[in-house]
């Protein structure tokens, strides 16, 4: 069982953006040190301009494309109604059938349900900013990684479509 805790934010919308992402599981493997210990990743990016929506997806993603092997039991914890409901209403079904037509982020959902589809995954929504340690820990750093310029990455798809007006 994989426990995936993901945030993702903006500063302006759009503007500088990170992501946060924090997996953690039960060591099951065969060195018997490690057996039974609590496993923690943690996986942060900023970007120069981007939206929170698109950070939230980033977040899911980035966590798991970490995964090692398809087939996992994932239970995914965000803060992102965007992220959950789309999935567990089913919309993002919807918006693949109709190529996304009037709907943004379609290189990230795509993307996210290439990866949602190798796993086992359960969602589960955790109220932003409410002192859920491992909700604030992945904002603190998505919000860090926003703010480190001298790392930043282009969200080079977001800008090309900002740049064309497609947004």
């Amino acid at each position: 069982m994989i426990e995936l805790y993901t945030d993702g934010a903006s500063s302006g919308n759009p503007g500088p953006g990170g992501y946060g992402t924090i997996l953690r599981t039960i060591y099951q493997g065969s060195n018997p040190a490690f057996q039974g210990k609590l496993i923690e990743k943690e996986f942060s990016g900023g970007f120069r301009k981007t939206t929170n929506n698109r950070m939230e997806l980033l977040a899911v993603i980035i966590g798991l494309e970490a995964l090692k092997n398809i087939h996992q039991q994932v239970t995914i914890f965000s803060d992102s109604k965007y992220v959950i409901d789309a999935i567990d209403k089913k919309w993002v079904y919807g918006w693949m059938q109709k190529g996304f037509q009037g709907k943004k982020n379609k290189d990230l959902w795509l993307r996210l349900m290439n990866l949602y589809k190798h796993h086992h995954v359960k969602l589960v929504w955790v109220k932003g900013h409410a002192g859920h340690p491992l909700n604030e820990r992945c904002d603190q750093l998505a919000v860090k990684a926003s703010k480190d310029k001298a790392n930043w990455k282009i969200d080079s798809v977001f800008e090309m479509e900002e740049s064309k007006g497609l947004l």
